[in-house]
């Protein structure tokens, strides 16, 4: 029973990697796609960029509207009103008025304009808080862009690693079916046993299966690098096994790229501009206490003329100019608690900035060593991979000699096969390490 079903087993597995890989192959759009096009790709297609394009937008728009604010200051008014009768109570509220009567229509149209001369350095103080902010949306847009280079490098590496995996196993299983017939060949002559060839099959069942699992992790994977570029779900991205190359050891010390990452973090940057904020607000609330001085100029048409004596029964026009001055005394007692408030709020503000830099040094410092990490690996791997092909040539030789068991020669094959795996992964990570060291510099 066994023995049928692993031959099911196998038939099902066999069905469906005809599938899937003959669904890969009859994808009609297929595109050829190095990382660098994949990042161009996503700055213009992901919607996270997209939104913080359009906050960058808007801050320039309010950093716009902060210098309007230097302009004077020009409205026109009117109004148009009916007037009653003056009622004149010369025997109290409590008995009959006398009627006067007065012109029933009442108009007045004009205009007026102020101009700030000075209001304790506001206006400046807002323009500089407004430009602030889009240098601070810019530089969150900037971030947005590293982490999104970050992602969608991992992505990328994750299919190329699927890719990468997808041809060493082939190899293997192609190696495997010749070595079955071997055994099969083996056991009709009566020179090993049964058990021996429905290991050798169980072994190469499994090889299949690993392979579905990998060609449906390529398509996962795929889907998710589509989504980031903007691309159909069913676009197969086709990428070359040499499309990256091994990274070398680092030609700078890890103070060069700590001191690079001073210059060039965007989250050491955002950190930085919310302090000037802070800063700005404090001399904002300091200037509360200051006089506002201001020009101004108005004229106006009324009818009838009531403002002064002898009144007319006329159209009169009447203008003025001037100079407006005011100090808010309320705001030497109000403003203690705003100021107070203010300089807890840049405090707090310099120690996130702190924490901020002792977070980037601590980035950069784990991607220095974890990058230089990863390269050892990829040395490791490869002799690895060197002894591993040694020690399966000779059990190999030994076990169709007759000298060794079927389970030291599966051995061997396991291990040669996660060997190259090992040195794909560790290629694979010493990649993703790079772009991470420069995402903690901001280079990336």
């Amino acid at each position: 029973m066994s023995i049928i079903t692993n031959k099911w087993l196998a038939g099902g597995v066999l069905i469906a990697l005809f599938t899937t890989q003959t669904a890969l192959s009859q994808v009609p759009d297929k595109n050829t796609l190095t990382l660098t096009d994949v990042w161009k790709r996503a700055d213009a297609y992901n919607r996270q960029l997209q939104m913080q394009y359009l906050h960058v937008q808007r801050m320039d728009e309010r950093t716009k509207s902060a210098r309007d604010e230097r302009l004077p200051e020009v409205k026109a008014s009117g109004l148009y009103a009916r007037v009653s009768n003056l009622a004149i109570y010369q025997d109290g509220l409590l008995h009959s008025p006398t009627q006067y009567p007065v012109v029933h229509a009442y108009y007045q149209f004009g205009a007026d304009a102020y101009l700030n001369v000075y209001n304790g350095g506001k206006t400046s103080r807002e323009i500089s808080a407004r430009q602030t902010e889009a240098e601070l949306a810019t530089e969150q847009k900037n971030l947005t862009v590293t982490e999104i280079h970050y992602k969608a490098a991992a992505v990328y590496l994750d299919i190329y690693r699927g890719r990468r995996y997808e041809k060493v196993l082939l190899q293997d299983i192609a190696e495997r079916e010749k070595q079955l017939e071997e055994i099969r060949h083996l056991h009709q002559h009566g020179v090993v046993l049964k058990s021996d060839v429905l290991r050798a099959e169980l072994m190469l069942s499994k090889q299949r299966m690993t392979l579905l699992e990998i060609r449906n992790g390529i398509q996962i994977a795929n889907q998710r690098l589509n989504i980031m570029i903007g691309q159909p779900d069913s676009s197969y991205n086709q990428l070359s096994l040499d499309t990256l190359v091994v990274p070398q050891a680092p030609v700078r010390s890890y103070e060069d790229y700590l001191a690079d990452a001073y210059e060039h973090s965007f989250a050491f940057k955002i950190s930085e501009k919310e302090t000037i904020l802070s800063e700005l607000k404090l001399k904002e609330v300091k200037s509360n206490i200051l006089p506002k001085v201001g020009l101004y100029a108005e004229y106006a048409y009324t009818y009838p003329q009531i403002l002064f004596y002898p009144y007319s029964i006329a159209l009169y026009g009447l203008g003025q100019a001037g100079v407006k001055a005011a100090v808010p005394i309320s705001a030497f007692y109000q403003n203690k608690h705003k100021k107070q408030e203010a300089k807890i709020n840049l405090e707090r503000q310099e120690i996130e900035h702190a924490d901020t830099k002792d977070q980037v040094r601590q980035e950069v410092q784990a991607a220095y060593l974890r990058y230089t990490e990863a390269l050892t690996r990829i040395q490791v791997a490869n002799d690895n991979i060197t002894q591993a092909r040694e020690n399966f040539r000779i059990v190999n030789n030994t076990y169709f000699n007759q000298l060794s068991l079927l389970t030291d020669l599966l051995d061997a094959e396991t291990q040669l096969l996660q060997s190259r795996f090992d040195l794909t992964t560790a290629e694979v990570t010493a990649q993703l390490q790079y772009y991470q060291l420069l995402k903690a510099t901001g280079n990336l």
